[in-house]
């Protein structure tokens, strides 16, 4: 597996296994699955300023991808990222979680960030766990914030200090 900058023509890819999680969990708390324009005008977006990744097999298939952005809006926030990791349904488990976060790490603190928030569908346990093994610590549980599928969803907050 290799880790690389995500170029335009990933989108496709990249919209296949995130509309996996839109439309099949409630781990992303979008509803609709994402067009290609949407998908290739939102990695045009966060590429443009912040880290993003893909892992790709020996083939050159995207077979994950990790990205940051911007938290929060406001100035204050603007050392403050959050960031989002998914990889194909028949990948996790599987190591390639852990190379997208050690370079993404990489990338964020190199580019001056100093703090990572990772938001978190309550009850995803490997999630969570993930999180805690790379040094993440809850700081914040929201209950019931969301609604997918019929179910009130609580999110938890998940930060990283880099700095």
């Amino acid at each position: 597996m290799k880790i690389r900058p995500v170029t335009p023509g990933d989108a496709p890819a990249i919209a296949s296994i995130y509309n996996y999680y839109v439309q099949e969990t409630v781990i992303s708390f979008e509803t609709e699955p994402l067009g290609m324009e949407e998908m290739r005008r939102r990695i045009g977006a966060i590429a443009a300023e912040y880290p993003y990744l893909v892992c790709v097999d020996a083939q050159g298939v995207v077979q994950g991808y990790a990205c940051a952005h911007r938290w929060k809006e406001r100035a204050a926030y603007r050392h403050t990222w959050e960031i989002s990791i998914y990889l194909h349904p028949e990948k996790r488990g599987q190591g390639l979680g852990n190379l997208l976060m050690q370079e993404l790490l990489l990338r964020c603190r190199a580019a001056g960030c100093r703090v990572l928030i990772a938001c978190i569908t309550e009850g995803n346990e490997a999630s969570l766990a993930f999180h805690r093994k790379w040094g993440f610590r809850k700081v914040s549980h929201f209950p019931q914030v969301g609604c997918k599928g019929g179910r009130l969803l609580d999110v938890v907050d998940m930060c990283l200090l880099l700095q």
